[in-house]
C-alpha cells in the first residue's frame, strides 16, 4: 500500500527563524528556511495520521488543507510536540466526534497532567460545540504492533539524550519517523530493517547533548539503507541550499510543506 506523507513541520523547538536572532538563516530569504515546529501526516487512500501536535498546528493545517485525521500519535510530551493540542478540537468538528489518541502511558499520563479539559467526553460538551478537545487515549507499547484504520504501525523507543523523556520512534508500513532522538539501540535498528522512507532527526552539524547532528544521522542512514531519507527538527544553524548541495544521494533536508509518496511492497 502506497503511503503519502505530509511534513507540516521540520523545524526545532524554537522555529526558524529563531526570535531575536539576526543570523543568516533568520534573516535569510529562501522559503525552505522557514520551519515550524514538526509536526507529520501520514495517510493512505482511506486513513489519515497526525503525528504530534506542534504548537504551529494551526497554521500547518491551513497551509496544507487538511482538516480531518482519524487518530494524533503523539511521540513524546515536549512542548514543541504536545502545546498545539487545542488545535486538535478543529479536527473533532470536522470529525463529529472524539479523536483517538496514541502515545505511550507516560505521554498519555503528561497529557492528562497538563491537558485534563481534553480526554472528557463529546457528550458533556456545553451544547454539543467543540469548545476543547476530545480525546480518547490509546496506550502503545514499543515493539507491539497495533493498527489505525488500515495502516500498520509500531514504535520503537529511542533516547533523547541526558535525563530528557524517551521518545516513541515510528514505523508506518515502508514509512519510519526518528524526531527527537540522540541515541537509537538494536531493537530500534531492527525495527527500522527494510524501510524505504525515513525522516529522521538532524539538529545542527554540530554534536549535540539531546539531538543527532549531521556527521551520525549519515551513519544511521547508510546503516538503514532506506532509499530515501529526509533529516527534520533542523535549527537556525542549518542552511538547506548548502546541505542540500553537500548531503549524499537520496537524502535531503526536510522542508515545511513537503510530500513524499512512499511505495508498498512490489
Amino acid at each position: 500500500m502506497t503511503l503519502k506523507v505530509t511534513v507540516l513541520g521540520c523545524g526545532s523547538s524554537g522555529g526558524v527563524p529563531l526570535v531575536g536572532c539576526g543570523c543568516a538563516v533568520c534573516r535569510s530569504d529562501d522559503p525552505r528556511n522557514k520551519r515550524l515546529r514538526v509536526s507529520l501526516a501520514v495517510e493512505s487512500p482511506s486513513t489519515r495520521i497526525l503525528v504530534d501536535a506542534s504548537p504551529d498546528l494551526r497554521q500547518q493545517l491551513l497551509a496544507s488543507g487538511l482538516t480531518k485525521f482519524d487518530a494524533v500519535v503523539f511521540t513524546h510530551a515536549h512542548a514543541d510536540h504536545m502545546h498545539g493540542i487545542d488545535e486538535l478540537r478543529s479536527i473533532n468538528h470536522a470529525i463529529g466526534g472524539a479523536l483517538d489518541c496514541y502515545a505511550d502511558a507516560d505521554t498519555i499520563g503528561e497529557a492528562k497532567t497538563r491537558f485534563g479539559y481534553a480526554f472528557g467526553r463529546v457528550e458533556d460538551l456545553p451544547g454539543g460545540l467543540f469548545v476543547m478537545p476530545v480525546l480518547a487515549p490509546r496506550a502503545v507499547t514499543p515493539g507491539v504492533p497495533f493498527r489505525i484504520g488500515d495502516i500498520d504501525a509500531v514504535a520503537f523507543a529511542q533516547t533523547h539524550g541526558g535525563d530528557r523523556m524517551p521518545t516513541l520512534g515510528l514505523r508506518f508500513g515502508p514509512f519510519a519517523y526518528s524526531t527527537d532522538v540522540k541515541t537509537l539501540d538494536e531493537a530500534a535498528f531492527a525495527a527500522l530493517a527494510g524501510v524505504d522512507t525515513w525522516i529522521v532527526d538532524c539538529l545542527q552539524e554540530q554534536p549535540n547533548w539531546a539531538h543527532s547532528h549531521l556527521d551520525q544521522t549519515l551513519e544511521w542512514i547508510a546503516r538503514v539503507r532506506p532509499r530515501h531519507a529526509v533529516l527534520t527538527h533542523m535549527n537556525h544553524r542549518v542552511d538547506y541550499a548548502a546541505w542540500a548541495a553537500k548531503l549524499p544521494e537520496g537524502v535531503e533536508p526536510g522542508r515545511d510543506g513537503m510530500t513524499l509518496t512512499v511505495p508498498g511492497p512490489r
